[in-house]
This record gives C-alpha cells, structure tokens and sequence, in this order.
C-alpha cells in the first residue's frame, strides 16, 4: 500500500462536509480529552488493535490531533495525525454502514486544514487504501517507490498475527 502526498495550501472547505454530516444527524468535531476511550474502543472494534493503538496517540498532543465522528453518544468515525509521524495523516475509519454520509470528507480535510494551521504545506497519507478517494477529495497523488514506506515492519507485525 503506497503513500500519498497532499498539497495543504490547495485544500476544498471542510465546512460543507461538515454541514452535510450534520443535516444527515451526525456530528464531526475535534476530539476532547473524555473521547479518548470511546473512540479507542471504536477503532479496536471496527479497525483493530493497531490501528487502535496509533489513533490513542492523538491524544497525548495539545491539542488533540484528531476529530471524531459521533450520533448521541456513540462514536461512527475518527480522524487522526501527527501519530505515527510528524507531517502524517491517519489512521482514519468510518462504521462501514454509515459511510456515504460525508463523514470521512469531513475527518479527512478537518484533519489536513490543521495541519496546515500548524504550517505544513504539505501532508503525507500513509499506507493508504483507497487512493481513488484521496485523489478525489483532496487531490493527494501517490508517492512514486512508496509501496512499503515506513509502515514496513506494522504489514510485518499484521501477517504474524492473522497466520
């Protein structure tokens, strides 16, 4: 799974997004210090252990640096950076049934537009999935000779664990 690298200074709104989550009955906001467990148990129950682990980090930082997605009380998404890396976006995930409803956008260009806040002009998305999304919603492009990255030795620690 390649890297991808997005242009901060080139970013669409977030707002919409956010908007449309909302009318949709969903609330994407930065993650406060009482969410740190909710979303842990998120992330562990819909995307793992690992991807647990590194979305946990977000909250040693002041502030925070992720956003979470929430209907009422129950946490349907979380978007996280500067965890596994400085100048890195992700880990990220929305419930599989709820996605569609503009959560992801919403995490992903909340995530980046703070990021460039903190003056990078540029992010790096790594180990991504489904670059067809990225490539469309923020423009990121995959970084040529990027196929293991420094995601390396997690695919290591992923194929020991399902064997």
């Amino acid at each position: 799974m390649p890297d991808m690298l997005v242009r901060l200074y080139d970013l669409p709104d977030a707002r919409p997004h956010v908007e449309r989550a909302a009318g949709a009955g969903f609330t994407v906001r930065r993650a406060e210090p009482w969410d740190r467990d909710r979303m842990r148990q998120f992330a562990t129950q819909c995307f793992g252990e690992l991807w647990a682990v590194e979305a946990d980090r977000a909250f040693n930082h002041s502030p925070i640096t992720g956003f979470v997605a929430t209907r009422g009380p129950e946490v349907v998404g979380f978007g996280v950076y500067e965890c596994t890396r400085r100048g890195f976006f992700g880990p990220t995930g929305v419930r599989e049934a709820l996605r569609g409803h503009g959560l992801g956008t919403a995490l992903l260009l909340l995530c980046l537009e703070s990021m460039r806040e903190l003056g990078y002009a540029y992010a790096v998305i790594g180990g991504v999935g489904p670059i067809e999304f990225y490539e469309k919603v923020c423009g990121a492009f995959v970084i040529p000779g990027s196929q293991v990255g420094i995601y390396t030795s997690l695919f290591e620690l992923r194929a020991a664990e399902s064997a």
